[in-house]
């Protein structure tokens, strides 16, 4: 059986790369004239891999909560590819702070610009984030659902990573409440390999924490909500910790 999934993993994603290219086809030609479209072919794209996933690999997807819709700062745990795909499927306007590095991908990396992604030099973060805050308030930047990890990387199921500062710095000059967000999703689809595994992978959107807090507090309860709602759904798949 072990074998056989593998197989189908390696087929899957063999599959979904190709699919990428055949959307952006599609889509591209219709961005110039009508930018919703980038935002057409991100939602597309991901609800493809969702589905896909479903029927080829019996990887299930659910996303939990109240979906966010207004301006808000999205702070999720991330603990593979998949999370991004669960969220950008369901939010209407997704976008991100990301490595300058990804501009260079062939489609996503034209497409993150197109939506609003931030892209950042390695080690040049906190001015990429003065930009981003200086476009918010000069209106600059388009309305949207800003997602951010707050430990900075993916991080594997039952890993201890510190959360960093950048979301509290973002939470607080930004003005806007902050929807946390926790998932098991590293328990199906790992930060690295072929190999997929069957089950119900789910993203859970908690109550928004509202501007205005101190910093500290703000980080406190932060991290407290995500990473007991994230420890909840890895017990709920069946997930022991050593």
């Amino acid at each position: 059986m072990a074998a056989l999934q593998w197989l189908r993993s390696l087929l899957f994603v063999a599959q979904i790369y190709p699919m990428m290219a055949l959307m952006a086809l599609w889509f591209t030609p219709q961005v110039p004239f009508r930018r919703e479209a980038a935002f057409d072919a991100v939602h597309c794209w991901c609800r493809w891999v969702r589905w896909s996933a479903r029927w080829m690999l019996g990887l299930h997807s659910e996303v939990r909560g109240e979906v966010p819709t207004g301006e808000v700062l999205i702070a999720s745990k991330h603990q593979s590819f998949f999370d991004i795909i669960l969220i950008v499927s369901v939010v209407p306007r997704p976008k991100f702070i990301m490595k300058k590095e990804l501009l260079r991908a062939p489609i996503l990396g034209w497409y993150a610009v197109k939506i609003g992604c931030v892209p950042v030099d390695r080690g040049k973060r906190g001015q990429a984030i003065s930009q981003m805050l200086a476009d918010v308030r000069s209106g600059a930047a388009e309305p949207g659902q800003l997602i951010i990890y707050p430990q900075g990387t993916r991080v594997a199921p039952g890993a201890d990573m510190p959360y960093k500062a950048g979301t509290g710095i973002l939470y607080g000059q930004l003005g806007q409440p902050c929807v946390p967000a926790g998932t098991n999703v590293g328990l199906f689809w790992p930060r690295r390999g072929i190999l997929r595994k069957p089950g119900l992978a789910v993203v859970e959107f908690l109550p928004a924490i509202e501007p205005g807090k101190p910093m500290p507090e703000f980080m406190a309860e932060l991290e407290a909500v995500v990473e007991a709602s994230s420890d909840r759904l890895m017990a709920e798949a069946g997930y022991l910790p050593r």
